[in-house]
């Protein structure tokens, strides 16, 4: 199965899945990564590990049309199988969408439908979900349509919320856990133990 990555940051979500093809924990090949940011830690990676890294975004392609079919055209060409954001911060584009309708996976910092939707993100989630007085928030992998976080749900997983917890020390503990559920459950669905629905 041929990995495409859509990233806008760090690419620490990429990279536990690159690290798990490379070692042999994943039956997958990373084959591109495009990010919207030119200087991103994503494209950085991509280019030492000798993955293609292409920055498209409105700085490439103004016109959103047209940026959505380049990213589009990008992923094909390099016949992607399934298209991974890894902490990708636009939204995915109605052409992307219909080329791999239902091969579109994201990662999520809370328990969907909990605290998703436009602005939901990064610490933002983790601010709203101690400010609610919350005692238990999670991870969830889900299919990207066209609503942000709406998609249909593949995995969950359940993180404690501990007393004297700050955004960034949930934030921690959030991401070692989405690094281990991003790779078992694209191990589940390469293996057809998880199956992914028609969208």
């Amino acid at each position: 199965m041929n990995l495409g990555f859509l990233a806008s940051g760090r690419g620490t979500n990429m990279q536990a899945i690159i690290d798990a093809c490379r070692e042999g924990r994943l039956q997958a090949s990373p084959v591109i990564v495009i990010s919207n940011n030119a200087g991103s830690g994503a494209l950085e990676r991509a280019n030492s590990e000798g993955i293609v890294a292409c920055h498209l975004s409105s700085a490439t392609h103004p016109d959103l049309i047209q940026l959505d079919r380049a990213m589009t055209e990008t992923l094909l060409s390099h016949h992607v199988d399934l298209v991974i954001l890894a902490g990708y911060m636009k939204k995915i584009g109605y052409q992307m969408l219909d080329a791999f309708r239902g091969r579109i996976i994201n990662i999520h910092p809370s328990l969907l439908p909990k605290y998703g939707g436009t602005g939901m993100y990064g610490m933002k989630v983790h601010a709203a979900v101690i400010a609610a007085g919350e005692t238990e928030t999670g991870v969830t992998i889900h299919v990207v349509d066209r609503d942000y976080d709406q998609g249909p749900i593949l995995a969950q997983r359940v993180i404690p919320v501990e007393t004297g917890d700050t955004p960034e020390s949930l934030a921690a503990r959030v991401l070692d856990t989405e690094h281990a559920i991003y790779v078992d459950t694209l191990d589940k669905l390469i293996s057809g133990e998880i199956r992914l629905p028609h969208v």
